[in-house]
């Protein structure tokens, strides 16, 4: 019984950072970024690439494999969309989501 009683203590923890989360959420919509030129072009190459073919039953870790590679097509799409180069860099506006998913990522 205790150890049930734990996680409904994390529900409730869960709902109170989903609060947090949508008062952050129409505080803080986007962050200007520079990254290198080699990884913008990685990034966008990512979002250019076609994934033939479908996929079965995946473990939890190539699901989270997949899961990253969709983030970085995603921040690939905003860069081809409104990155602008400056010099070796790329600066552009990833929304706070997306930086999330890459700093998550980095860890």
């Amino acid at each position: 019984m205790e150890d049930r009683e734990q996680y409904l203590r994390y529900q409730r923890d869960r709902t109170v950072l989903l609060a947090i989360g949508a008062r952050l959420g129409s505080q803080v919509c986007r962050i200007s970024v520079r990254l290198p030129r080699s990884l913008a072009e990685s990034a966008v190459a990512a979002w250019n690439r076609d994934e033939l073919g479908g996929f079965g039953e995946e473990s939890r870790e190539e699901y989270e494999l997949r899961d990253d590679a969709a983030e970085l097509a995603l921040i690939g799409l905003t860069i081809g969309e409104r990155g602008m180069r400056d010099g070796e860099d790329v600066v552009v506006d990833l929304d706070v989501v997306q930086v999330a998913a890459a700093l998550r990522a980095a860890r």
